[in-house]
């Protein structure tokens, strides 16, 4: 007997075009498992388009309606980078129509997609991030908080909240453009938030669930050229100098246990599930710092999820077919 798996991905925010890059590796690998009978929807102006640019739905029955087809769908695997993927969005929905999927469920996904609320949940469990302030307001009172925060660090990120793929993302070295890049950053996000900039390196590790045991992997690194910020452009063009590896140098094995017990905590204390890439900081004067976690982690041909999952002695079919194994039984 088949199963019936809907691979959502696109969405109308910026990583649009990424997600289908994604959605292309992981509708390859689901369909080596032989009873995996796969309908790719692409979410584009509020809209599910299969690939025949068919409009579908879902009825009241829960099934995806398309054209002249129904499909009772068994699973969803929502391939969405960001805007409605990672926000919690489409797993509400999906928890609406009572559909299983993979991933994380609605609020560990909005949680960890606000930067602010991350954060919070880092200070509560303990886990060291980088020095922030929240600008949850444009007004004099939070301009100067900003301005305090400045002149404390001199060298800071302002990041508008609720965007990924360093969308809204300012560097600023000088007073004056502080307020500015605030302004700016609030065109994308409701809220704000200030980082202190940390001369790092940039270390990230995948963690999974597999046969019930969580497993996290041994970081990669992500070597920026000339350190730059590690902006959409740099991620994602073909043209970048950006260079990763799953076997970094010069990593102590004290480094590397923190690294893992650090994102250990981080999994489990904000209720992730399945998978995730947790990214952290390296820093001689600030130590190891949690940066993000992305709980739908990229999986293009130069993604770094998929690489330390087989480094790891795994490989993203058998995660991939599990994990929606899985997904099915905890709805029945």
């Amino acid at each position: 007997m088949s199963t019936n798996i809907l691979l959502m991905c696109g969405g109308d925010g910026s990583e649009h075009e990424i997600s289908l890059l994604s959605a292309k590796f992981i509708e390859e690998q689901l369909k080596l498992t032989k009873d995996f009978n796969v309908t790719k929807v692409v979410i584009h102006n509020h809209q599910f388009m299969v690939d025949d640019n068919a409009c579908g739905y879902f009825d009241a029955q829960g099934d995806f309606v398309f054209g002249d087809e129904k499909i009772k769908v068994d699973c969803v695997v929502p391939c969405i980078h960001g805007i409605p993927g990672e926000t919690g969005d489409i797993q509400s929905f999906l928890n609406i129509q009572n559909i299983p999927f993979i991933g994380c469920d609605a609020e560990a996904s909005g949680y960890c997609f606000n930067k602010i609320t991350t954060k919070l949940y880092f200070d509560a469990l303990g886990i060291p991030n980088t020095p922030y302030a929240i600008i949850p307001l444009k007004t004099e009172q939070y301009k100067t908080v900003a301005l305090e925060f400045f002149d404390k660090y001199k060298d800071i990120y302002v990041k508008a909240a609720s965007q990924g793929s360093s969308v809204g993302c300012y560097h600023v070295t000088k007073r004056d453009d502080v307020w500015d890049s605030i302004v700016e950053a609030f065109q994308y996000s409701t809220e704000v938030i200030i980082e202190k900039n940390i001369i790092h390196r940039e270390l990230e590790v995948a963690a999974y669930e597999i046969d019930g045991e969580l497993k996290i992997t041994n970081p990669g690194e992500i070597i920026i050229p000339d350190n730059l910020f590690y902006t959409f452009e740099e991620k994602y063009s073909k043209n970048s100098g950006t260079i990763t590896t799953v076997t970094p140098e010069n990593l102590t094995s004290e480094e590397i246990a923190t690294i893992r017990d650090l994102a250990r905590r981080a999994f489990v204390g904000l209720k992730l599930r399945d998978l995730s890439r947790i990214d952290f900081f390296l820093s001689k004067e600030d130590g190891i710092l949690i940066n993000e976690i992305n709980t739908f982690p990229g999986a293009t041909p130069i993604s770094m999820f998929p690489k330390m999952l087989a480094h790891n002695g795994d490989n993203m079919a058998d995660f991939l077919a599990k994990a929606v194994k899985k997904a099915i039984l905890e709805k029945k």
